[in-house]
């Protein structure tokens, strides 16, 4: 019960929260966003799974042979996507992805020596030994929630003094706050630390058709469809089913691209939860 009351507040403080993230050189508007808050207890693989459906119980599925299995996906959304060799954006990946590296050695020490690890560290280690732990739809759920509930919400303006700073996990797990792209980034880096293959792991960039604003999410393939983790809910959301967001740009290790023919997202239901 409390569990649920602190996921509930969360949510409500999070959601008016906004920051941007710019790419002013590909002539991609501003990016805003929101987020959520504190730790609670662990739950069993359930429980998590039960988060992991969203808030409306899930319509019941046939079952498919392995003959007639859908292909797994290879891109979130199923849209193509082109590199991007310039802009903002990909100043700002280069940025921060050099503060994972060295975020990623001081982890790889604390595996070694755990009595110098620093206490930031360590806490960071639970989320993703807690993920670890599972499989699945599971290890994704537990570590998108404990994340969420570990950050507190907060502007790069009223944090940093600026528009838009890209922050690596450690540094936002020193400060417990951050903006949409922080959550992301703790994310993406606890989920391949956790034993999910790179290369099913994005960071996205999304706009919300409604109010105009951008944000940062992660796509996690499973069981060869996406699912999408937000930071101002603890459910986990197909691709499909994100209502009135255009995606822009898919970030990983390879760096950055851009959708092609955004707006057309295959198969997005009318009827699906708003996602922004």
């Amino acid at each position: 019960m409390f569990a649920r009351i602190a996921a509930c507040a969360v949510w409500l403080f999070a959601w008016p929260v906004c920051a941007e993230i710019h790419g002013a050189t590909l002539s991609i508007p501003g990016v805003a966003a929101t987020e959520g808050k504190t730790q609670v207890a662990p739950r069993q693989d359930a429980d998590i799974a039960a988060l992991s459906v969203g808030t409306e119980p899930a319509p019941a599925r046939r079952a498919v042979s392995p003959q007639t299995a859908p292909a797994p996906e290879t891109a979130p959304f199923g849209l193509a996507a082109e590199r991007v060799s310039e802009g903002e954006i990909l100043r700002k990946w280069m940025r921060v992805e050099s503060e994972i590296r060295e975020d990623k050695q001081i982890l790889a020490h604390c595996r070694e020596d755990a009595s110098s690890c620093p206490l930031v560290a360590q806490r960071f280690l639970a989320i993703v030994d807690e993920g670890r732990a599972r499989s699945g739809r599971a290890r994704i759920g537990v570590i998108n929630r404990a994340i969420n509930l570990a950050i507190m919400p907060t502007s790069d303006l009223e944090q940093w003094g600026v528009a838009d700073r890209w922050s690596a996990p450690l540094e936002t797990f020193t400060t417990h706050r951050g903006d949409c792209e922080d959550y992301a980034i703790a994310k993406y880096v606890a989920l391949q630390a956790a034993g999910v293959a790179p290369e099913d792991i994005k960071l996205v960039v999304v706009r919300n058709t409604d109010v105009g604003e951008n944000h940062a999410v992660v796509a996690v393939r499973t069981d060869g469809a996406w699912v999408i983790l937000d930071n101002r809910w603890l459910a986990l959301a197909s691709d499909r089913e994100l209502w009135r967001a255009t995606p822009l740009f898919e970030i990983d290790e390879e760096g950055v691209r851009q959708f092609m023919a955004p707006t057309a997202i295959p198969q997005l239901r009318d009827g699906a939860p708003a996602s922004f």
